[in-house]
């Protein structure tokens, strides 16, 4: 992996959280916050990220709800859920669907939710290889098909 820095999206309706997040993590990442889901949304349509961390108790729309919307649209940032409120079948529904990657709770501990946001980005760049071999297996395979088929005609 390169040394560039990791894209980030934080979404929290509480704006002490965006901030203190923001203050902790903006010399290590590139940081963009959003104190909505729909704000989110809108920032993730200018700025490609690899990685999503929204709280789940928001106002309109929940944590899971977002990243169930951001999947439709954005499906290979990698993310995370954090919540100060142990709805523990709502976590466990999302992390089956697919729709998360990890759950922490809050408040988070530095050191944990840096650690997550790493293995994530190696989750990130492990799922984009795969996408890359998939697409070049693809391309192999129809070139051989065709070629079959030319074979087949002679």
């Amino acid at each position: 992996m390169s040394d560039k820095k990791i894209n980030l999206l934080y979404v929290d309706d509480e704006e002490n959280n965006l901030m203190s997040f923001k203050a902790t993590f903006r010399l290590k990442y590139n940081v963009i916050i959003a104190i909505s889901a729909s704000a989110g949304m809108k920032l993730l349509e200018k700025h490609p990220v690899e990685i999503i961390i929204t709280d789940q108790r928001m106002p309109v729309m929940t944590g899971i709800e977002f990243l169930e919307k951001v999947l439709e649209k954005y499906p290979d940032p990698i993310r995370i859920l954090l919540t100060g409120y142990t709805d523990l079948n709502a976590v466990i529904d999302a992390v089956n669907k697919g729709k998360i990657y990890h759950y922490l709770s809050k408040p988070w501990k530095e050191e944990e939710l840096d650690a997550a946001i790493q293995n994530a980005y190696e989750a990130y760049h492990k799922n984009l290889e795969i996408k890359t071999m998939n697409g070049k297996l693809a391309t192999s395979n129809d070139q051989l098909e065709f070629l079959l088929r030319q074979s087949l005609l002679s």
